[in-house]
């Protein structure tokens, strides 16, 4: 995609939401982190119920402690591998109790030591906590990358060092955010709503849908 068609793309995703962010409910840089760990390979709908249940009770990483593994398998057993995502909530909470004060560590690094945290789950947190422009490749993202031709590549790793140098610094912010949206409600995986893609004469798509 041509760097013009790249400014024009995001300008109009920016027009039709202003302000996006995560789907994921939270109140806190912990809250964030524990909600994307249990969201993957589940959707956030799904987290968000069990997490409606769950940070009422515990959501800090003391009280989690003290619900033990057993006990936070109750609020979450609705989620998909919620005994090995129990497993690592744990053992995440331990890790920031004994080294990092009970506060989620505002580095790439310290936050991909965690258990259960991978780099996907840190771009999250650091955009969506911290404010930095990282960008999270997920399955939506990949896929809208590709399907366009905004940052095409056969791996995660790959798409996302060509989005970060591709998509303007004015945007980077919440480009994670809107490519994200983008997948799940327009550019869908079995059939994209192209009729009603704000972005379809940009896009590169060979197989564009048409009206039913």
């Amino acid at each position: 995609m041509k760097r013009a068609d790249v400014i024009d793309m995001f300008t109009r995703l920016r027009e039709l939401d202003p302000h996006p962010t995560t789907e994921l409910d939270y109140a806190s840089p912990f809250e964030l982190l524990v909600a994307v760990v249990l969201s993957a390979q589940a959707t956030d709908v799904g987290v968000n119920k069990a997490t409606k249940k769950l940070y009422p009770v515990a959501n800090t990483p003391q009280a989690i402690l003290k619900l033990g593994e057993e006990g936070l398998k109750r609020y979450i057993s609705t989620i998909g591998l919620f005994n090995a995502k129990a497993k690592n909530v744990i053992a995440l909470c331990r890790l920031l109790v004994e080294h990092h004060g009970s506060e989620v560590p505002r580095t790439r690094e310290a936050l991909e030591a965690l258990p259960g945290v991978g780099r996907k789950t840190a771009n999250v947190v650091l955009n969506t906590a911290f404010g930095e422009p990282t960008i999270a490749v997920d399955t939506h993202i990949f896929r809208v990358a590709n399907r366009t031709g905004l940052a095409p590549g056969k791996d995660v790793r790959t798409v996302e060092d060509k989005l970060v140098k591709v998509i303007p610094a004015e945007f980077r912010q919440d480009a994670h955010h809107w490519l994200i949206l983008h997948g799940r409600y327009v550019c869908k995986a079995r059939k994209p709503d192209c009729p009603h893609c704000v972005i379809r004469d940009l896009c590169r798509y060979r197989d564009k849908t048409v009206e039913d």
